[in-house]
């Protein structure tokens, strides 16, 4: 069990996000293998995903993420201390994906940085630790980072979900826009959802992927959350979960109590796809694009083998004066969007090699 200080000051003071323009229908896929279109996309509440382009990867997109926050903050880069990448989709095998970022952002060389890999939840996970460096004044501000450009074997069911985008969120402990009250983390040893080394694409457990994995530990997260803050699920005006597909978010938020007003606003994958570790990240930024000062958001993100980091959330005064304006909302990047065959998804996700 993970619980966060209620004594210190800590939380987010920026964030920013960045999701590819293209995208392809789930009836491009299902076309492609012989499947109902209509019924793929209604099943897992998918209408479209995110591709990358074939010069986007993880490092290129959490560049971008981490500009936006720079942006909006009007952040010295000079005073991060720490920048994390969470993914499982990092370029290099071996090479860290937050080295270049940092230098990319212009931080210091003085700077302590590091890769995270928990499936869906690295993002979350980086989250956390950069919650620790502030609270004990080691870093004045930290990078975490939730990105990736996920796979999904030709034909499989993940093939329809499987997108790309990231979100990057500045920790700290002054001009804070949105206080984290409290933290709370749930997991076990599930073994729903796997990529060996050299595969090129990931397996998973099927139907074993939900009750036993994703929904068993999203709802004890937040079950256990809300008791050790002492509230329910009506004192929140937002609530976001991750989204491996638009569905399951769906129903979890509503076995927990919480209506649609509270979660649609965050739920970003039936529009752009599963982004993984930056999945329920994005949607908080979703959310603190228009979040007012007083607001309260439950967050709980979700990584296969398996775990679940839970977020008590409360929007400051300081938003008042906080430049949402300096980059663009996850609505913008939602909403600009070109959208591709399968032909040439397939070429831009490497699935077809290109004659040298």
């Amino acid at each position: 069990m993970l619980v966060g200080s209620r004594e210190r000051n800590v939380g987010i003071v920026s964030y920013g996000a960045y999701v590819p323009r293209f995208r392809i229908l789930p009836e491009e896929i299902a076309r492609i293998w012989g499947e109902d279109g209509n019924a793929m996309k209604n099943g897992l509440m998918i209408y479209s995903k995110s591709v990358p382009y074939p010069d986007e990867d993880v490092i290129t997109i959490s560049v971008e993420a981490a500009r936006n926050a720079i942006k909006r903050g009007n952040i010295d880069p000079e005073d991060i201390g720490a920048v994390y990448v969470g993914s499982e989709s990092n370029p290099y095998a071996v090479k860290p994906s937050g080295t270049v970022v940092a230098e990319a952002i212009g931080a210091s060389h003085f700077i302590t940085v590091a890769d995270y890999e928990f499936a869906c939840k690295a993002g979350t996970a980086a989250v956390q630790t950069s919650m620790g460096l502030v609270a004990s004044d080691m870093v004045k501000l930290a990078l975490a980072i939730g990105a990736d450009t996920s796979q999904g074997a030709p034909g499989d069911a993940l093939e329809y979900s499987a997108s790309a985008g990231g979100a990057a969120f500045i920790i700290g402990g002054e001009k804070i826009i949105a206080k984290i009250n409290n933290t709370f983390s749930y997991t076990s040893d599930t073994p729903d959802f796997w990529r060996r080394e050299g595969q090129p694409y990931p397996s998973h457990g099927g139907r074993f992927t939900g009750e036993p994995a994703y929904f068993r530990h999203v709802m004890t997260c937040a079950k256990e959350l809300m008791k050790l803050q002492g509230t329910k699920p009506e004192d929140y005006d937002f609530a976001v979960f991750h989204q491996p597909n638009g569905k399951f978010p769906t129903r979890v938020a509503q076995q927990l109590g919480f209506e649609k007003k509270q979660y649609e606003t965050g739920l970003m994958t039936p529009f752009i796809g599963n982004t993984y570790s930056a999945s329920m990240m994005i949607g908080l930024a979703a959310i603190l694009d228009i979040a007012k000062p007083g607001q309260r958001i439950l967050a709980v993100a979700f990584g296969s083998g398996a775990g679940s980091d839970g977020f008590d959330i409360t929007v400051t005064e300081e938003m008042s004066n906080f430049n949402r304006k300096a980059a663009p909302t996850v609505k913008e990047y939602v909403e600009r969007s070109e959208l591709l065959d399968y032909g040439r998804y397939a070429k831009f996700k490497g699935k077809i090699l290109m004659k040298e």
